[in-house]
């Protein structure tokens, strides 16, 4: 069976939905509005990720998109801390 081609303008599409389901989740679970939660979910290396295919981060769902962000955040808020 041939590997079906997927337009870019699909894979964006496909990208951004899933970071429309992960934010909401993420919003839903910190408290923290959505919009807000979007600007700094793009802003980071699990969304810079999101965008790179190579990195097939895409092909998981938004919970577990949502964890590897959290997981970032924690990372970074325990880095600056110390």
């Amino acid at each position: 069976m041939a590997e079906e081609v997927i337009s870019k303008e699909r894979m964006n599409y496909t990208i951004d939905l899933l970071i429309a389901m992960a934010v909401e989740e993420i919003a839903e679970d910190t408290g923290r509005d959505s919009k807000e939660v979007l600007t700094d979910f793009i802003l980071s290396k699990t969304g810079k990720a999101l965008y790179d295919e190579s990195t097939k981060l895409w092909c998981n769902g938004p919970s577990y998109i949502a964890e590897v962000y959290m997981e970032e955040i924690s990372r970074r808020f325990n880095t600056t801390a110390t």
